[in-house]
């Protein structure tokens, strides 16, 4: 019996990506992206899916009723999202949390039903911002360090590990990640359920409609490419802050592995990222942008900080890593560069999204 992969978020940047990668390389099985398209910029990725082999159903996991049409699957990877981490600050947060976590709930219990694996793509944001932003730190001519020597568990220079600490506030999309952490591992425990949690940091790649509030690496190449203005936002107006930036084909793999061994990692919860070796702050960033686009832009200067920012998130890999072998193998600089090339070969159909 073939085997059918269901990817939520299937027509966004990272359930498209992961979506066709899993059709070109297991072209025996069905996949089916679920999408609402409310994003601008998702209605690009139909004819990519199409393309490759992967159906589309327009539908929102907020309905029950559009999960059970689908019928039987084997596996679903959580993928949709409201991914904004401003979402609610200034608007109703009701979008918000009836996706991210009633959203949720609903794949759970159709996943519960067809005895489905069930991969969720959380968020580094599940951790508190005022408990990052107080860790040591040194300062250098382009980013933020986080120092080795700490009074909390779970950071060094090399990163954020999973314990720690989560005592405080985190914005509402991160809380409504972890609110959705935590019913999953009560599914594995209650019912049974094969699930594996993965708590990434900042996944690029082409195909990423980039906004100010969620996807700002694509968002700074395209501001190069379009030859538009920036600013650099927050603690001290130097864009000094610091990510590690993770390519979607590098998540895949590790995807890939846990599903193939999901007895292994059911019940798993693993930060997942580029690391200290692919971390970048934006200032950083603006120079290998002006590299491969030849353009220099304005950047503004905002000293002040904006609700919900921090300074610096690295993530520590060390426990995926030993548990699958895993490790991300693509560049900052390759990433730029795929993403610039991205851009220039699609720039009269990309510009009204991204400039």
């Amino acid at each position: 019996m073939t085997k059918t992969y269901l990817i939520t978020g299937g027509a966004g940047f990272v359930g498209s990506n992961i979506a066709i990668d899993f059709k070109v390389n297991k072209p025996e099985i069905r996949v089916v992206a679920l999408d609402n398209l409310k994003r601008r910029g998702s209605e690009l990725n139909l004819r990519r899916l199409l393309d490759n082999g992967v159906e589309f159903i327009h539908g929102d996991i907020r309905n029950r009723e559009d999960l059970e049409e689908l019928g039987h699957v084997d596996v679903i990877v959580e993928c949709s999202a409201e991914p904004s981490v401003l979402a609610g600050f200034d608007s109703s947060p009701d979008y918000l949390i009836n996706t991210n976590l009633i959203g949720t709930i609903n794949c759970l219990e159709y996943a519960r039903k067809h005895d489905a694996v069930f991969v969720f793509l959380s968020t580094s944001r599940v951790y508190p911002v005022k408990t990052i932003n107080s860790l040591a730190f040194s300062e250098s001519s382009t980013r933020f360090n986080i120092l080795d020597e700490q009074n909390i568990i779970g950071v060094s220079s090399h990163g954020f590990k999973e314990d720690f600490p989560l005592n405080g506030t985190r914005t509402l999309y991160g809380t409504t990640k972890l609110a959705s952490e935590l019913i999953i591992q009560e599914y594995v425990e209650m019912y049974g359920l094969k699930a594996v949690i993965n708590r990434c940091g900042v996944i690029t790649g082409s195909w990423q409609m980039g906004k100010v509030d969620q996807g700002v690496v694509v968002l700074w190449v395209a501001k190069h490419h379009y030859q538009q203005d920036l600013n650099y936002i927050g603690y001290g107006g130097q864009g000094k802050q610091v990510r590690d930036l993770l390519h979607v084909e590098d998540l895949y793999r590790l995807l890939e592995i846990q599903i193939n061994d999901i007895h292994f990692h059911t019940g798993e919860i693993y930060n997942v990222g580029g690391g200290l070796e692919r971390s970048v702050s934006l200032c950083e960033l603006t120079y290998i942008c002006q590299k491969y686009t030849g353009n220099v832009i304005s950047i503004a200067s905002i000293p002040e900080d904006r609700v919900g920012d921090i300074r610096i998130y690295i993530t520590d890999n060390e426990k995926v890593t030993e548990r699958t072998g895993w490790k991300p193998e693509i560049t900052v600089e390759q990433m730029i560069e795929e993403i610039h090339n991205w851009i220039r070969e699609n720039s009269e159909q990309l510009k009204q999204i991204l400039a």
